[in-house]
């Protein structure tokens, strides 16, 4: 038996491993030749001549011992060449001190079989065991490096927890995260000084239960939780348990797992009682500054008809018995009185708007009522209303009076703008852009110069002479009460105004 037939060392094995492996192989081939060696010299010096005693079958049983520790050691391979090596010089000895290998009862012949059979037996007994030791040498392995990798998985979640921690303390913002059944999951610092209470005070109650007033909040994380709002963002009135009131703006967003089941809700509070401080300064500065426009615009609109008003009378003075010049006079004074009366109502309509009446509005229906209030007057003249409708957009919540009104004073203004012009075309455009629906109202008239642009919103800026300057004042009053916005675009071929509210909420 050669050291060729041994056992392969793994691939990846130290060269110490090795040699001392291929030592141990050596010894052990060394070992079978000595024993096979030994047990042939037996066999042959203690033999008798023709016939087999009970001494020289017990003799014979000892090639037994190499083949069994051949096969031991190196498995089936090792056990049969161990037979080989064994049914060699005991046939020869058989065949010629034995009474040959075929004569009956053949019993050299079994013997040599038996050989071969337990060293294929136990060479397999062997293999078996190396195959389940490699096997679990692999699983082991294998396990092994399954635990590193969730060590180290463990390891980096710990890390991104931590991260996502830091971020969460270091914020401005409150994070409150909500659990499917609408408790307080956690909540970060900020949360925390907001809300004047601790975390361990805060879970795991019911979100609405950590306020006095809570401006809607709980009723917005019930319809997220429920699937009906993906997402929702207000600006609203907090009243904390404490008493203090915060002005926050909050959005409610869902929160999915990787297979979308909704694990529940964040909720994120920003203070900007500052911002609203500051804006309501501004705001009121806005309207001193506007305050001081408008009586100015007041003055200079009531002066001049007073003025002609006063020369008219001066003419009736001096008239005496003149018909016709008292006629004339008279009318004058007249329209005079009437263009009085028109500012002092349209500065009625402006210092006391009605409050809104705010129900679920469809834009597209208050744009065809308007149509048909101004078909007739813009076929007057020559101009063309024409709709572009998107069709199934969603509701509003808006008064539809005042929206007639805003829209019936945009499209008239188009009508004038296009009368020197021989005629034209309006286009009503409508369309969904995101939490809003937006309205297009565009003519293809000469255009507001840029240089008037900024000022067509002012109080008693008008470019007519019979207009009052306030209906554009007063379109842009009820579109910031219903929280929506008016942009306007011009150039020589035209003027667009964009009018966007905001859509209804899903009750």
């Amino acid at each position: 038996m050669s050291p060729d037939s041994v056992e392969r060392a793994p691939r990846g094995e130290p060269s110490d491993e090795r040699r001392r492996r291929r030592a141990r192989d050596v010894r052990s081939v060394t070992i079978i030749a000595v024993l096979l060696l030994s047990v042939t010299m037996i066999n042959i010096f203690t033999s008798t001549r023709g016939q087999a005693t009970w001494l020289s079958v017990f003799y014979r049983q000892l090639y037994y011992i190499p083949i069994v520790y051949a096969a031991f050691v190196f498995g089936k391979r090792g056990g049969l060449l161990a037979a080989l090596a064994a049914a060699i010089p005991f046939g020869i000895h058989a065949q010629v001190s034995l009474g040959g290998l075929l004569n009956p009862p053949y019993e050299n012949s079994i013997e040599i079989a038996m050989y071969f059979a337990a060293g294929l037996l136990f060479g397999m007994l062997r293999d078996m065991e190396n195959t389940k030791a490699a096997d679990s040498r692999a699983v082991s392995q294998q396990l092994e490096e399954a635990y590193k990798k969730l060590e180290e998985r463990a390891i980096q979640l710990i890390n991104i927890q931590d991260y996502m921690q830091s971020i969460l303390r270091s914020i401005t913002s409150g994070v409150l995260t909500v659990g499917p059944d609408g408790s307080v999951a956690t909540a970060n610092p900020a949360a925390e000084r907001m809300l004047a209470m601790s975390e361990y005070e805060m879970v795991p109650k019911p979100i609405g239960t950590l306020f006095r007033e809570d401006g809607g909040i709980a009723t917005d994380v019930s319809k997220v939780l429920a699937g009906r709002l993906p997402l929702t963002l207000r600006e609203i009135t907090l009243v904390t348990s404490s008493g203090k009131e915060v002005h926050a703006q909050v959005s409610v967003s869902r929160m999915r797992a990787v297979g979308g089941k909704i694990l529940g809700a964040v909720v994120t509070l920003e203070d900007v009682s500052d911002i609203r401080a500051l804006t309501d300064q501004l705001i009121r500065a806005d309207r001193l500054a506007a305050m001081g426009e408008l009586t100015a615009g007041v003055a200079h609109e009531v002066r001049n008809p007073l003025g002609v008003i006063r020369a008219s009378v001066q003419l009736l003075e001096d008239a005496e018995y003149n018909s016709e010049r008292i006629h004339e006079a008279a009318e004058v004074i007249k329209q005079e009185i009437d263009r009085l009366d028109r500012v002092i109502k349209a500065l009625l309509d402006f210092g006391r708007p009605s409050k809104p009446t705010l129900v679920r509005t469809n834009v597209e229906e208050v744009l065809q009522d308007v149509e048909l209030f101004t078909n007739r007057f813009a076929k007057q003249s020559d101009v063309r209303i024409i709709e572009e409708f998107a069709g199934n957009l969603p509701d509003v919540v808006a008064d539809p009076d005042q929206m007639k009104q805003v829209f019936l004073n945009l499209v008239t203004n188009a009508v004038q703008a296009m009368e020197d012009t021989g005629g034209g075309e309006i286009m009503l455009r409508t369309r969904s852009n995101g939490d809003f629906v937006t309205v297009e109202v565009a003519d293809n008239g000469p255009g507001i110069l840029q240089a008037d642009v900024g000022k067509v919103f002012d109080p008693f800026f008008t470019k007519r002479a019979e207009g009052t300057g306030l209906g554009l004042t007063i379109v842009h009053r009820i579109i910031d009460e219903h929280d929506g916005h008016i942009e306007l675009d011009s150039s020589p071929q035209g003027t667009t105004f964009t009018v966007s509210l905001p859509v209804a909420l899903e009750d």
